[in-house]
């Protein structure tokens, strides 16, 4: 089997991944992105390997184990962002991530920061 076949599947998950990336604005959508991107290193790490250990005689499979590794750090970086996610969703009402963070620049109500200072300056004069 040819390198190119994995190499370009792997450059279309990825670029799908950075497409969910960039567009959705769910955090749980991002998330799923962000492991597609993963999973396209992943499957680019296993085909080097591969198509290395066919022109070397010793082969120690580093692809092979830096996909292990890859993996279990995915699988603790989701854990931990889906709690969080879940954390803010509880607090906050939405997982919206221009929402969020709207509400962590301190206009909860909608209103753009000018606006916002103005009623804060006419209510304490």
């Amino acid at each position: 089997m040819h390198l190119a076949y994995p190499a370009v599947l792997s450059a279309l998950l990825f670029c799908t991944g950075l497409y969910g990336v960039l567009a959705r604005r769910n955090a749980i959508l991002v998330l799923m992105s962000v492991e597609l991107m993963l999973n396209a290193v992943n499957l680019n790490l296993v085909a080097f390997d591969v198509w290395l250990s066919k022109t070397a005689r010793d082969t120690l499979h580093s692809g092979q184990a830096l996909t292990l590794f890859t993996i279990a750090i995915a699988a603790a970086e989701i854990g931990i962002g889906l709690a969080i996610v879940l954390a803010v969703y509880r607090n906050r009402g939405t997982s919206d991530i221009d929402r969020l963070r709207d509400t962590a620049e301190g206009h909860e109500d909608g209103t753009p920061p000018d606006e916002a200072a103005d009623e804060k300056a006419e209510a304490t004069a």
